[in-house]
């Protein structure tokens, strides 16, 4: 059996593709009112005041939201929020933490090596962001050439890692 609040959080999210944010909002306030404590609510709420630039709001409900607890689909897609949200807060060291914590609960969702790239580069770690790059471009990329000289790549990426 569906949860009560479901069906109104999908008509809700079906309306939010309109471009209509901030009364998605305020309809996303409405139901959590109405049904407090739902994670699903609060990640939904979190990125629609990300998506409309309101950061330090869209912070509290993904904090909110992991708190709650969410299926693992929903929870990486917050984590990601959650450090995209602290990186547009400027706080790139907890954006590292959050991304980190997402590579370990979801090693095989590839996205968090590129989000922890972008904010260790934001935090000032170059070089440990352009090595996690390169390792994601090797193991992921479908280019021919890439691919054809991926031996070569993680050999020379190696021995550049033991290189101080």
């Amino acid at each position: 059996m569906s949860a009560p609040w479901k069906p109104e959080l999908d008509a809700i999210l079906g309306a939010r593709h309109g471009g209509a944010a901030e009364a998605v909002i305020s309809r996303l306030r409405e139901l959590d009112r109405r049904h407090p404590n739902v994670g699903e609510i609060h990640v939904q709420l979190a990125w629609s005041l990300a998506s409309a630039g309101r950061h330090p709001e869209a912070l509290e409900h993904y904090e909110r939201a992991l708190a709650l607890g969410l299926a693992p689909h929903e929870h990486a897609g917050a984590l990601v929020g959650l450090g995209c949200a602290l990186l547009e807060l400027g706080q790139p060291a907890r954006a590292c933490e959050t991304f980190r914590s997402g590579r370990s609960l979801f090693p095989d969702q590839r996205e968090f090596d590129a989000f922890l790239a972008v904010a260790l580069r934001a935090a000032g770690h170059s070089d440990e962001a352009a090595q996690i790059l390169l390792d994601v471009l090797i193991e992921t990329s479908e280019d021919r050439g890439i691919a054809a000289y991926q031996r070569s790549l993680r050999h020379l990426s190696a021995a550049q890692r033991r290189t101080p």
